[in-house]
């Protein structure tokens, strides 16, 4: 296998059109993000329709930006690596369709990449030394889980979420109290304003590592409902000190079941400041802790393309009838 391996990441799985160019899985030649956001604000949510024909219009405009940012050419390309679940089944067919059909068109490998594998994958391209075993704490609009990751592309899933993900706790606790969308950038700005412990708000616990967001932001709701008048600036500083709690009391007790002393932090929902900070302090008990840069926090082709790189130096190759799975697990 040659030294230096080019890997075209695409990424549609939700709002945003991605599509880089990584080498060797831990260095970004190009990482062009079209987002959706101003476009799904007035509706107060992604909208998968209007998702899906966006990406069709964006894919091959933004393939060409990133090639011609990245300076290669189709044929300096090693292996096509599309996101093909989880997501919104009619965005990822637009991005796993169009990477099928290149990799068709250029003769070269098809290596499909489960997003969440891709956001794990953030922390490769942040920190050139991280390198498994460790605990990697996923956090997005879709997802909540504790994950062993043992390897590159070995991983077993400690605990997750059994109902609401807690980026979408964030995104309906901000549609509620009027913040809009997205939810988790707002809340994160108001709740500097707030005070945390202002209001007890409820958290779910288990015998296992699983984690629940459904009872708090129903707690939350019904307060707001209740209390037109409440402060909203502690209303939300409480609901974001009290999810931060829950992720920290599981990821304790995952690595006391483990034995690691290595952490990071995956997904959206990481790049909340007030979770950065209260996950940092776990160094002063000498646990280590990686976080991606914020850019690579939420969904882009690049974390797709370091997952990529790693399935394909690990021998995975897809056949073209790859197809989009909607509820992928790792």
């Amino acid at each position: 296998m040659k030294k230096e391996i080019l890997t075209l990441g695409i990424e549609s799985s939700c709002d945003e059109t991605s599509v880089a160019v990584v080498k060797n899985g831990r260095e970004i030649l190009s990482n062009i993000i079209d987002t959706q956001i101003p476009i799904h604000e007035k509706y107060g949510g992604v909208v998968p329709e209007i998702a899906s024909r966006n990406h069709i219009e964006a894919i091959s405009r933004v393939t060409r930006e990133s090639l011609k940012q990245a300076n290669v050419t189709f044929d300096d390309i090693d292996a096509v690596t599309p996101t093909y679940g989880p997501g919104l089944v009619g965005a990822l067919l637009v991005g796993l369709s169009y990477g099928k059909a290149l990799a068709y068109a250029i003769n070269k490998p098809l290596v499909g990449v489960n997003h969440i594998q891709g956001h794990i994958a953030a922390n490769y391209i942040t920190y050139k030394e991280l390198e498994p075993p460790f605990l990697c704490v996923m956090m997005s609009g879709g997802n909540t889980q504790l994950v062993y990751v043992k390897d590159y592309t070995n991983f077993e899933v400690l605990g997750k979420t059994r109902d609401d993900a807690i980026g979408e706790a964030f995104d309906k606790v901000a549609r509620v109290v009027g913040l809009g969308y997205p939810g988790g950038p707002k809340i994160d700005k108001l709740a500097k304003t707030g005070n945390p412990n202002a209001i007890e708000l409820p958290k779910t616990h288990f015998e296992n590592l699983d984690f629940s967001f459904s009872g708090i932001k129903t707690a939350v709701i019904n307060l707001h409902h209740k209390t037109p008048d409440i402060n909203k600036a502690d209303l939300v500083a409480s609901f974001e000190k009290t999810v931060t709690e829950i992720l920290l009391e599981n990821t304790k007790k995952a690595l006391k079941q483990t034995g690691l002393k290595t952490i990071a932090l995956a997904g959206g929902v990481s790049a909340n400041s007030y979770i950065r900070n209260e996950f940092l302090k776990l160094q002063e008990k000498g646990i280590k802790v990686y976080m991606p840069d914020i850019k690579l926090c939420t969904d882009n082709a690049a974390m797709i393309a370091s997952a990529g790189y790693y399935n394909f130096i690990n021998g995975k190759q897809d056949e073209l009838n790859l197809n989009a799975v909607p509820n992928l697990k790792l």
